[in-house]
């Protein structure tokens, strides 16, 4: 039971490193030995997983004592006198004036520790799962914490509203200090251990993480109607993203689609449900089995359940998975291909790579980039405006024209990236980070400030929210590279699908000449 198993394991404490670009996981101090954390860093990382309960190698998916990863070379020995009072914090602390084994927090009290080491070390006890008891060697839930004097409402208040000199850990990435649970909520999950691993980026690649406002927001939004292991409790949409049923590949794409205002937080929050409901949802069929003997006629029925898990098929479309049914109503695929794919006669990679379907989720070439023909060099819209090769004014249409019907393209590394991620890489300088964003909003949708509703490009231009000259540039763009992209569905619609929602009119056809 997860409730119980909390309290005798703990959850995940930062376990190790993981390189974002060599995809490598390494061990807090290795990472140290490697120069990817500095000392300071990489020893209260490593204080806190003593301090709540082992040491651990994440490649070997080991926890240790202090004692056991000294001997094993995890850690190296000119930081083991530390670790091990650090330990301490699970075994109890020996009252110098009874002789009594103490809590991490009454030897706080009794200033046995320093006060700045002391906190750091509960926070991370708290933030994975509860205060230790050393008498008993178990978490305890706050209130019982409060009963036998291991925590009071002074150290919950430091804990709860933290400043600058409470937030005793960093964020290697963004140089911030932390707390320990807004830190562990940075971390990625491996995908095969489960432990929590710290992302290590190189500068100018891009790192996701949730920002404080964001995750308030999402913790505000709650709802009773999830599935699977939430079934009738009242949930926040953060714990709902942070849940099994949620990738990180998902979870990452949802929160770029909603604070790029693509998706408002009623939708993610639709979103999300589904996304648990078709991971959970069963059906249940009875058979029956007649067996009869005679004399006399008999009749016994065996009932046997049968448990199949119900999902829809679904493509990548340009930010989101689009499903086969979207696909239908959009008319890019006619009926039979559907019920074909809904009974395995074809597969989704045989159906995505059809022309006819592929213009519509991928669309066809935008000018990625500039081939110059005196020294066969390709290079990025923007190094040829760096270089003098095009002027500021042509290198943005262009590159507004990239954003504008699905990404930013890098021609050299043959990568396409959103907007956020093009400028955090230095594929398009900051001064037209907010221009691009804004065309971006062409495939992400506008927000109508009436309604509140995500609306296309065109049906923007048609309420004098964008600059028409500009907006006609950014709908031709979408036409020429495949067609108009729905904001709503992630993919480009045929001209008479536009028409009928609205995203397109005979006025604004292009002359074919």
């Amino acid at each position: 039971m997860d409730s119980v198993r909390k309290y005798l394991e703990g959850t995940n404490s930062i376990a190790g490193v993981y390189v974002q670009s060599t995809k490598q996981t390494m061990s807090i101090y290795e990472a140290k030995s490697k120069g990817l954390l500095t000392p300071g860093t990489s020893l209260v990382l490593l204080e806190a997983q003593a301090a709540t309960g082992f040491v651990i190698d994440p490649v070997k998916n080991k926890k240790l004592s202090v004692e056991e990863s000294a001997a094993q070379g995890l850690v190296g020995n000119e930081w083991k006198n530390k670790l091990l009072s650090a330990e301490r914090a699970v075994t109890g602390y020996k009252d110098p004036y009874t002789g009594n084994t103490i809590s991490l927090f009454q030897a706080l009290k009794k200033d046995l520790i320093v006060k700045d080491h002391g906190i750091r070390l509960l926070e991370a006890q708290i933030a994975t799962g509860g205060i230790i008891d050393p008498v008993y060697s178990h978490r305890v839930p706050v209130e019982v914490a409060y009963q036998r004097g291991y925590f009071d409402e002074e150290m919950n208040q430091i804990l709860d509203d933290p400043d600058d000199d409470t937030k005793g850990f960093f964020d290697p990435n963004t140089q911030e200090n932390l707390t320990y649970l807004q830190l562990v909520e940075r971390c990625v999950r491996d995908p095969d251990t489960g432990l929590s691993l710290l992302v290590i980026v190189k500068k100018g690649e891009f790192y996701f993480f949730i920002d404080e406002q964001t995750k308030t927001i999402l913790k505000a939004m709650t709802t009773t109607k999830a599935g699977g292991k939430f079934q009738g409790q009242k949930v926040s949409l953060w714990d709902l993203l942070y849940s099994k049923y949620i990738t990180e590949e998902r979870r990452r794409e949802l929160v770029q689609q909603f604070k790029s205002g693509a998706i408002t937080i009623e939708r993610f929050m639709e979103i999300i449900l589904t996304i648990i409901q078709q991971k959970t949802t069963t059906t249940t069929t009875t058979t029956s089995s007649m067996t009869t003997c005679t004399p006399p006629p008999e009749t016994k029925s065996e009932k046997t359940t049968i448990t199949t898990t119900t999902t829809e098929t679904s493509f990548h479309g340009i930010r989101k998975n689009v499903t086969a049914s979207e696909l239908l109503d959009s008319k890019i695929i006619d009926k039979k291909l559907y019920e074909d794919l809904n009974t395995g006669k074809v597969t989704v990679n045989q159906v995505s790579e059809m022309d006819s379907v592929r213009k519509y989720l991928e669309g066809t070439n935008s000018i990625a980039g500039v081939y110059v023909q005196s020294t066969k060099q390709t290079m990025s819209i923007y190094e040829a405006k760096s270089k003098g090769l095009l002027t500021p004014g042509t290198s943005l249409v262009l590159l507004e024209a990239q954003a504008a019907t699905g990404f930013v393209i890098d021609p050299v590394k043959n990568k396409k990236l959103s907007v956020e991620e093009s400028a955090a890489q230095g594929l398009v300088g900051n001064e037209w980070k907010n221009k691009l964003l804004s065309a971006e909003r062409a495939v992400t949708g506008y927000k109508d400030p009436y309604t509140g509703n995500t609306i296309s490009l065109f049906q923007a231009l048609k309420k004098d929210l964008i600059v028409k000259d500009h907006g006609i540039r950014l709908l031709e763009a979408q036409i020429a590279t495949g067609g108009i992209i729905d904001p709503v569905y992630s993919h480009r619609v045929p001209v008479e699908v536009a028409y009928q929602r609205g995203y397109f009119d005979e006025e604004n056809e292009p002359d074919p000449r």
